[in-house]
């Protein structure tokens, strides 16, 4: 749930904040420190950006949920930002408790923010229970991205999913976790890859390998959005495992529709690759994150649910660190690396919000997504 800059942000942000984190079990004392660290990040976004917007939105786990919230603006930024995590640190009037507590109280915090470019944070919310502590020891997703509607539009018709590949097909997850966290968070972490087999492509199959799908609906509002759902649904449903099987059986399920550009990802940490299928104008690169060096995947025209092509899936090696990032037309695809320091020694939900910020249009839906893990 996006909430754009205005003077009524923290009162609006708080109060979605403490229905959702009711919702999905937060124990009173756990929302009320939601409730505050939210208050205290939108009233700086008020107060010091020049234009910004807050993301509220739960990640799940087979089990439990948490309340994750993003800032992102294109204000002043911070020169210090150490001292800005200091207690006591404050540049004008907050409520008062500061990023330092807001950090302390989250699960997960993460904070970008460059001198006259603006700042990203991420902060995340567990249960403080048994459960929650667990999910939230359990390490943080490979995979991330955030999805934006073109301004004026309420309903996205960019949406993306990831599950592990070579599972079983079962029921497609709710729409919320369909469309921008992971199936199961465990499987899907920064850590190395589990010691367990998972079936794949082939006798080279490795363990942790997953399918990344990133599906843009053809044009935008309620149409485009149930297109990308349907496709987010039938991946989850889906018993295929190679990124040209998948598009195969995409195709099928939105020639209903309107159809869209799809990009498909199998990533194999432990082998350091990646298979991609692509159909349409989903921008797919895998980043070095140390020469800051990008390598383009290509896609062939057409439209899945109506014009697809013979599929013709190309492997990519991973470089050691490197991220995968897929994004729809709502993103230039001119953006550098190197022109934002520190991209990907970030969260990829970080890294995600940064790139919208930086290479988001506003006359398109807009989403991008970012895998980053131990390979």
């Amino acid at each position: 749930m996006w909430f754009r800059h205005s003077d009524s942000l923290p009162a609006a942000a708080r109060g979605t904040a403490r229905q959702l984190a009711h919702r999905i079990g937060l124990l009173p004392e756990r929302v009320g420190e939601v409730a505050l660290a939210v208050s205290e990040a939108a009233t700086n976004l008020r107060r010091h950006a020049v234009d910004g917007a807050m993301v509220l939105r739960v990640v799940r786990t087979d089990t439990e949920a948490a309340l994750e919230f993003l800032t992102v603006d294109s204000g002043p930024g911070m020169a210090d930002v150490p001292a800005a995590l200091a207690d006591g640190y404050s540049s004008g009037p907050t409520l008062g408790i500061g990023l330092g507590a807001v950090a302390r109280l989250a699960d997960a915090f993460d904070l970008h923010s460059l001198p006259g470019r603006g700042t990203v944070l991420t902060a995340r919310f567990w249960n403080r229970t048994p459960a929650g502590r667990a999910a939230a020891a359990a390490g943080e997703p490979t995979v991330a991205g955030l999805t934006r509607p073109m301004s004026g539009q309420e309903l996205c018709g960019d949406a993306w999913a990831v599950r592990p590949a070579g599972r079983p097909p079962g029921p497609a997850p709710d729409a919320p976790r369909a469309a921008g966290t992971p199936l199961d968070w465990s499987v899907l972490t920064n850590r190395a890859p589990r010691t367990r087999s998972v079936p794949g492509p082939g006798p080279e199959s490795t363990a942790g390998a997953f399918l990344l799908m990133f599906c843009d609906g053809l044009g935008h509002g309620p149409l485009a959005a149930r297109a990308a759902s349907d496709a987010v649904a039938a991946f989850h449903r889906g018993p295929a495992h190679r990124p040209e099987e998948v598009l195969t059986d995409l195709h099928r399920v939105l020639q209903a529709g309107r159809g869209g550009a799809v990009a498909v990802a199998l990533v194999e940490p432990a082998a350091a690759r990646l298979t991609f299928c692509g159909v349409g104008n989903v921008s797919a690169f895998v980043v070095d994150t140390v020469t800051g060096h990008r390598r383009s995947l290509p896609s062939s025209p057409g439209i899945v649910g109506h014009q697809l092509p013979a599929p013709h899936p190309v492997r990519q090696e991973l470089p050691p660190g490197s991220a995968v990032v897929l994004h729809s037309d709502g993103l230039t695809d001119r953006w550098r690396a190197a022109d934002m320091p520190g991209l990907f020694s970030h969260l990829p939900v970080t890294a995600a919000a940064l790139l919208l910020r930086e290479a988001g249009v506003r006359r398109d839906d807009a989403g991008v997504v970012v895998a980053k893990g131990a390979w």
